[in-house]
């Protein structure tokens, strides 16, 4: 038996490609509308500080993707004060038909670009149901990894749609962060660094929260015809968006537990799965059209391992084409 290992440096060779990751997690979507799927409610690791944690993410999915496998995560908020990366993972792919092992990847960064290639989707098709006109102004709270690929993932697809960026990290960030100088620079020219996240806030209409916070903050509601990208879960006070009637989740079960601002919803307002769109409803069904331009939407993503299943399958597949990787017997 050889299993194919790609790393951290495997991946950065194959390189980020937007349109393709988006695409992948909209094949993804539709595998998920077809019921084409097995997808077990995470279980959750905690040992020692209550902060941390280990989940397993157990998935098959059907369709194009055609595997099985499980992604490993640690999350340890702690370590960027140790100056190390706060999540780490490693995902196994099996051949759906057989259950053999092919694939071992080192997957922190393909996690985080995941992550924000479901963001990407979501801002698709928001700006679908919003027209050809609609412009944008950008907000990243929280500048680390996944704040980061987020803002490289806005700027290669939808830059002539953003009109000016914000960025604000608690721990600071300066324009000639790396990410930015690598960025295509007609929105690096458009991009400031918020004085803090209430200048972000009020001056943006697409926020992406990408903290580790403890402790929700957000204690505004936003403005008309704002897209709150939930992506950290766990930043609104429920007086901030107890109000907002266009609710996006990848999936109830898995994003009303845990803290988050869905669950906290959930048990202060009464907010019950009936009441949100899921991904499908929006991908596949146009769900948002529905809702007048002017509302805001929420949408509120705990991370679903039939996405992992389907980004893993695509690095594999582009590092096959390339000749990347480490055959290992």
């Amino acid at each position: 038996m050889s299993v194919l290992y790609l790393g951290e440096e495997h991946i950065r060779t194959i390189g980020l490609h937007w349109k393709e990751l988006v695409d992948s997690m909209e094949a993804a979507v539709h595998i998920l509308n077809s019921g084409d799927f097995v997808q077990p409610i995470k279980p959750y690791l905690r040992y020692g500080n209550p902060d941390n944690r280990i989940i397993a993410m157990p998935a098959y999915a059907g369709g194009t993707v055609q595997t099985a496998g499980i992604k490993w995560i640690a999350s340890f908020p702690g370590n960027i004060n140790a100056g190390l990366p706060r999540a780490h993972s490693v995902t196994l792919l099996n051949h759906a038909d057989t259950g053999i092992p092919y694939a071992i990847i080192n997957s922190a960064l393909p996690s985080a670009a995941r992550t924000a290639a479901v963001s990407g989707l979501l801002l698709r098709h928001y700006l679908k149901a919003q027209g050809e006109k609609r412009r944008l102004r950008l907000g990243i709270i929280g500048f680390g990894p996944v704040g980061q690929l987020h803002y490289e993932m806005c700027g290669q697809l939808y830059n002539e749609r953003i009109d000016e960026a914000y960025i604000y990290d608690l721990r600071g960030c300066e324009l000639s962060h790396p990410q930015l100088a690598a960025e295509d620079q007609p929105l690096r020219a458009r991009t400031r660094v918020a004085d803090s996240w209430q200048q972000l806030y009020e001056a943006c209409d697409l926020i992406i929260t990408c903290t580790v916070s403890n402790q929700r903050y957000i204690d505004r509601p936003p403005s008309p015809s704002s897209l709150l990208l939930d992506v950290s879960l766990r930043d609104y006070a429920t007086a901030a968006i107890d109000r907002i009637q266009a609710i996006v989740v990848d999936e109830w079960e898995e994003v009303c537990r845990e803290n988050t601002d869905i669950e906290q919803l959930h048990l202060e307002r009464g907010l019950t799965k009936a009441y949100t769109l899921s991904l499908t409803d929006v991908v596949c069904r146009g769900a948002l059209a529905s809702f007048a331009e002017d509302e805001p939407v929420l949408f509120c993503p705990m991370g679903m391992a039939v996405f992992d299943m389907a980004a893993a399958r695509y690095f594999v597949e582009r590092a096959s084409a390339l000749g990347i990787g480490l055959q290992v017997k």
